[in-house]
C-alpha cells in the first residue's frame, strides 16, 4: 500500500480529536472520509499533510516514515475547501508561484502550466484573476495547483462544498477523472455521502474521532457494522424499531411495503422525489419511512410489512451489529 496510517491520533489539552486511525490507500484508489461535523475528517487530512503535529502513531508513504517531516518534505498535494487562490494574481501566476519557489526554470514553468491548464480545460483563462472565474473554474485551478506538484498522495478537503448542487453534479465526473488519471492514492473528505459514493471506491465513516467502518459503498449500505453507520449511510434514513431481548431492528425505507397484515399505520406526510415518493407513516413503533413508486396508491387501512432477510439487527446497548 502507498499511504498507510498506523494508530494515528491528535491530542489537544488531553482530549483526543482523532484516535487510533488505521487506514491504507493504494495507487489509483480514492478513499472518502465521511462523518458528522467535528468527527475528525479534516483533522486527519491535516495530520497527513503535516499541517498539524501527530500525537500518536505513524504515517508512511511508500514505506517512508513521514510522521515528523515538514509539509514541504512530504510530497503531498492538498486541495482546500476555500481554494486558497491569491486574488491579485492571474491563474497563470497563481500556478507559477509554487514552481518559482521550487526553482523551476521559466521555460519549464510555462510548459508545465500550459499542460496542466489544458488538462483541466482552463488554458484560455490563464490571464484571468480568480474573481473573474466561476466557482467551478476556481475549484479546477486549485486542483491544477495540486496536480502541478506531482505529489505521491492527493488530499482533497471538501473541494466542492462551496458550489451549488447542480454545479457539483456537473463537475463530479470530471473531478473523478482528473484525480484517478493521476493513478495516485487519494483521500477525499466530504460531508455529502452521495458525493463520497460517487467519487470513492471505499469509504471510511468517522464518529467522534474514530473510524466506525471502512468498506465499499455497497457494503456500508447493505452490511453496516454499527447502528451509527446504518443511520448515517443512506438517505432517506433507515428505520429503527424495537426488537426482542434488547435488540434494534433496522429496515431500509425501500424494503417496507403495504400488506393485508402487519404493523398498522397512518399517513403523516409524503415527499415527491421525481421517480419515487417518500411516505412518513405513524405507527406504534414511531414514524416509519417508506419509499414507493410515484404512482403507488395509499390503501384506506394501512398495514406495513417487510421480509425478515431485509432486517439488520443491532445490540441496543453497544450499537454493534448482532449476528443471526
Amino acid at each position: 500500500m502507498t499511504l498507510e496510517l498506523e494508530n494515528v491520533g491528535r491530542n489537544i489539552n488531553k482530549q483526543w480529536i482523532v484516535e487510533n486511525i488505521c487506514l491504507t490507500v493504494a495507487d489509483n484508489e480514492c478513499l472518502a472520509l465521511v462523518g458528522p461535523s467535528g468527527c475528525g475528517k479534516s483533522t486527519t487530512l491535516r495530520l497527513i499533510a503535516g499541517l498539524d503535529p501527530v500525537s500518536a502513531g505513524s504515517i508512511h508513504i511508500r514505506g517512508r516514515d513521514i510522521t515528523s517531516l515538514s509539509p514541504s518534505e512530504r510530497s503531498v498535494g492538498m486541495v482546500f475547501q476555500s481554494y486558497a487562490l491569491l486574488p491579485h494574481l492571474t491563474v497563470f501566476e497563481n500556478l507559477e508561484l509554487g514552481l518559482r519557489v521550487r526553482g523551476v526554470p521559466k521555460p519549464e514553468r510555462r510548459f508545465k502550466i500550459k499542460g496542466i491548464l489544458d488538462l483541466v480545460q482552463l488554458w484560455n483563462r490563464a490571464d484571468n484573476r480568480p474573481a473573474e472565474l466561476s466557482g467551478g473554474q476556481r475549484q479546477r485551478v486549485a486542483l491544477a495547483r495540486a496536480l502541478l506538484r506531482d505529489p505521491e498522495v492527493y488530499l482533497l478537503d471538501e473541494p466542492m462544498s462551496n458550489l451549488d448542487a447542480q454545479l457539483r453534479e456537473d463537475i463530479r465526473p470530471e473531478l473523478r477523472r482528473l484525480v484517478l488519471e493521476q493513478r495516485k492514492p487519494t483521500i477525499y473528505v466530504t460531508h455529502d455521502q452521495h458525493e463520497a459514493m460517487a467519487m470513492a471506491q471505499r469509504i471510511a465513516v468517522l464518529h467522534e474521532g474514530r473510524i466506525e467502518q471502512i468498506d465499499t459503498p455497497y457494503n456500508l449500505y447493505h452490511n453496516p457494522e454499527s447502528l451509527f453507520v446504518a443511520r448515517f449511510i443512506g438517505r432517506p434514513q433507515i428505520n429503527c424499531l424495537k426488537g426482542d431481548s434488547g435488540s434494534i431492528r433496522a429496515v431500509r425505507p425501500e424494503s417496507i411495503r403495504f400488506s393485508d397484515e402487519g404493523l398498522s399505520g397512518k399517513l403523516q406526510s409524503r415527499e415527491w422525489l421525481g421517480n419515487s415518493q417518500l411516505l412518513f407513516l405513524e405507527t406504534q413503533q414511531g414514524v416509519i419511512r417508506m419509499m414507493t413508486s410515484p404512482d403507488q396508491g395509499i390503501p384506506a387501512q394501512i398495514r406495513l410489512t417487510w421480509r425478515a432477510e431485509d432486517e439488520i439487527l443491532f445490540d441496543a446497548d453497544t450499537g454493534l451489529r448482532s449476528r443471526r
